[in-house]
């Protein structure tokens, strides 16, 4: 408990610092997208670990291509401004991975499927789906300050649901909720989680965000929380299926990055995508 807390005592003020900062100093934008890329790079890193532990032969090197022409595109917010570049980005990747698979495995295509799947499922459930926070940090800022509030909102929801769910399940846990994936999560976490995450979002409306509705707000902060859950027990699912209980082991206390990820990942295009039909 002691050393949870103590990394996120030096963890928290990076990414809080990288978030506001721009309010201030525009050009610091680049801080957070530089800690995003980082993030992603070795959350991919972290799959293609478990992935190796059931000698699945993703192939890292055109995971890694693909996933950096991803990230150029949301830097340009492309699902915007061009998202018929952002779905030839995706399109090109595709028929890379194939061929290059089809060549790859000539000498066993029994492997050549699971060798597919992990390739193309790690860049898309990480660099695709992450990247929508990318693209929150630098497509809102026509509106003065609104990148900011999005994501001050995207991480106070999600970390304080996160620690809601924690205490409460601690304190009155006693139902679980999927013991098959995740034994430690349980009905009454759920809820604590699902009530900081409403609370936390009514505040932030009236602290910091009043162009968000209070009530939209609480329903945002509602919907999140939920999904973050199921990214959670996705994640929990793969780490059980390789036999692992940790990602890794970057932050001491939270085991890996991909382990903070799972939450944020899932959320990250229904935070950007509710902004672009809300704003």
């Amino acid at each position: 408990m002691k050393t949870r807390l103590l990394t996120a005592a030096i963890a928290l003020p990076i990414l809080i610092a990288s978030v506001v900062l721009p309010w201030w100093f525009p050009e610091t934008v680049w801080l957070f997208v530089a800690i995003a890329v980082l993030a992603l790079g070795a959350g991919l890193f972290e799959f293609f670990t478990l992935t190796k532990k059931l000698e699945l032969k993703a192939d890292a090197g055109l995971a890694y291509l693909g996933s950096a022409a991803l990230v150029v595109a949301f830097i340009f917010d492309a699902p915007a401004k061009a998202p018929e570049l952002l779905l030839l980005t995706l399109a090109l990747s595709l028929i890379v991975v194939i061929v290059a698979e089809t060549f790859r495995f000539q000498k066993d295509f029994s492997k050549l499927l699971a060798g597919l799947g992990v390739t193309v499922f790690g860049v898309i459930y990480i660099a695709f789906l992450g990247g929508f926070l990318i693209a929150t940090r630098v497509g809102f800022e026509n509106i003065p300050g609104l990148s900011t509030k999005l994501l001050l909102f995207f991480f106070a929801v999600i970390f304080g649901s996160d620690s809601g769910a924690y205490f409460a399940g601690r304190a009155f846990g006693k139902h679980k909720l999927a013991p098959a994936i995740s034994p430690g999560k349980t009905i009454e976490g759920l809820i604590g989680g699902l009530l900081a995450a409403a609370v936390i979002a009514a505040v932030c409306s009236w602290l910091f965000f009043p162009e968000l509705n209070v009530w939209f707000a609480i329903g945002l902060g509602t919907v999140m929380a939920a999904v973050g859950v199921l990214g959670d027990l996705a994640e929990s699912a793969m780490k059980r299926g390789s036999g692992t209980k940790d990602a890794a082991n970057i932050l001491p206390g939270h085991g890996g990055l991909l382990d903070r990820l799972d939450s944020l990942l899932l959320n990250a295009p229904i935070l950007y995508y509710f902004a672009r039909l809300y704003f």
